[in-house]
């Protein structure tokens, strides 16, 4: 099942639209636009880029200092990793800890050079 998008007024009385997950989870909100045309437009282009989008890494290297877990897993804040983070992770993903990559991917040697 395929999220969907949500175009909305926000605070401001601008357009916006927002990403949401097959499970209404909130993916990613929009910059503000002017007009319900400009709202589509923007979501045409990110329908159109985000399937080939290039991935770039600007986590610091090493693992990332996570606090001790909580009693009580509700009342556990989430990090604020500012507005330009897409994608949340799963938290069953974080629980196991950073992946060990087999081969280097293909961005990072394009970074590097």
């Amino acid at each position: 099942m395929a999220g969907n998008f949500e175009v909305f007024v926000d605070s401001e009385s601008l357009f916006r639209f927002r990403l949401l997950g097959p499970d209404g989870t909130v993916m990613a909100v929009s910059r503000p636009f002017e007009d319900k045309t400009a709202v589509a437009a923007g979501i045409a282009a990110v329908r159109e880029c985000a399937g080939t989008g290039l991935v770039t890494d600007l986590c610091p290297s090493g693992a990332v200092a996570r606090p001790a877990p909580a009693a009580d897993p509700v009342s556990v804040a989430q990090p604020d990793c500012g507005v330009r983070m897409p994608v949340k992770a799963h938290s069953s993903a974080l629980a196991a800890g950073p992946r060990k990559l087999a081969a280097t991917p293909h961005w990072i040697r394009v970074l590097a050079s």
